[in-house]
């Protein structure tokens, strides 16, 4: 999950993420009180994780009682989650697997708030191709974000599901917007995996059709077996335990924003974007508002990590040959934060308890 726009202005982010990291959730210039938290996104300016940037447009981290600093992966450069684990910054706008990961490789990092209950991606497969399922793959070359990424583990595990190895098709990492796009158009790759806004610019250049829909929480059921909570906060354990306070501000902010994008449509939420976001890669706002308006119901609105989502994820891990066998997936994930959000804010929610810690 790499890549972003608005280069001047994410630049000028960055560097003042890195400034500012060092002293997280201590006082912000602006006031005595205010903790200052930093985030990287995964890729800001996608439609998957505009969350992250519609909370500060609607002012509702500052409204909750946190100066967030907002940053974004840059293609070629550290990914949110790892500048997290490194304690470049706070926090990370990624997906939850990259928590059983961690943990995985002896580091404790956990979701706090889950927005998105399906990976939101879409494969795009040439036209002409032919291709409708995972099990046509072999002999292909197909595009992910980058190798390692959360398109990476998916497209294997699709795969895996379809009965191949990955002996049998080839990864190529394309990024995003246009470099993934020029990638599909040349042939250098069959199939690729993204997401909104580039699924409609493939579209509608008549370069590609969407075989398999994981945009969706019905479609990631189908294609997948069950909910697959994709997009989070995610933060150290550590971290979290040393502030609770400003991971609950910050997860008041994003459950409040999650309510409002259910109760919002897809022009109403454009509208609160910054134009770099909604008129980039050659897309036009209404084209913006179209894609968005196809994909909007990944998003969760109460934040709350979906029951069984945390297996299927794990099943994904094991499918593609990751030894999980330490993992505790009451370690990887809280709700606690979200449903006090949601208390405080009046809404109503249901979810199973939290399996015990151990």
């Amino acid at each position: 999950m790499l890549k972003k726009t608005a280069v001047g202005a994410v630049a000028a982010s960055l560097v003042l993420a890195g400034g500012l990291a060092a002293c997280s959730s201590s006082t912000s210039s602006g006031s005595s009180s205010m903790p200052t938290v930093t985030l990287m996104v995964g890729g800001i300016d996608k439609q998957i994780y505009l969350p992250y940037e519609l909370a500060q447009q609607l002012g509702y981290y500052k409204k909750y009682g946190v100066n967030m600093v907002l940053s974004t992966e840059v293609n070629g450069g550290i990914g949110a989650e790892d500048a997290m684990a490194a304690g470049q910054v706070d926090m990370a706008g990624a997906w939850y697997i990259h928590t059983i990961d961690f943990q995985v490789k002896g580091k404790a990092v956990e979701d706090i708030v889950n927005l998105s209950g399906a990976p939101g991606e879409r494969e795009m497969c040439a036209t002409g191709s032919g291709i409708k399922s995972a099990a046509q793959w072999a002999g292909k070359n197909l595009g992910v974000t980058d190798l390692g990424s959360g398109t990476d583990e998916l497209t294997q595990l699709l795969a895996s599901k379809s009965g191949l190895s990955t002996s049998q098709y080839s990864r190529i990492g394309v990024n995003d917007g246009a470099t993934a796009i020029a990638a599909l158009k040349s042939g250098k790759v069959a199939c690729l995996m993204t997401t909104q806004p580039t699924v409609l610019q493939i579209e509608q250049q008549g370069l590609g059709y969407s075989a398999i829909d994981l945009a969706t929480a019905s479609g990631a059921t189908a294609a997948i077996g069950g909910t697959w909570p994709s997009a989070g906060v995610l933060a150290r354990s550590d971290w979290v335990s040393a502030n609770p306070k400003a991971a609950q501000d910050v997860v008041d902010a994003l459950v409040a924003t999650m309510h409002w994008i259910a109760t919002h449509s897809a022009a109403d939420i454009a509208s609160e974007l910054p134009q770099s976001y909604t008129q980039s890669n050659g897309f036009t706002k209404a084209e913006y508002i179209t894609a968005l308006t196809q994909d909007k119901a990944q998003f969760m609105p109460d934040g709350i990590m979906p029951a069984g989502g945390p297996e299927t994820v794990m099943a994904t891990e094991k499918a593609i040959g990751v030894n999980t066998s330490s993992v505790k997936l009451s370690a990887t994930f809280t709700n606690t934060f979200a449903l006090a959000a949601n208390k405080l804010e009046g809404y109503p929610t249901t979810t199973t308890p939290e399996p015990a810690n151990g």
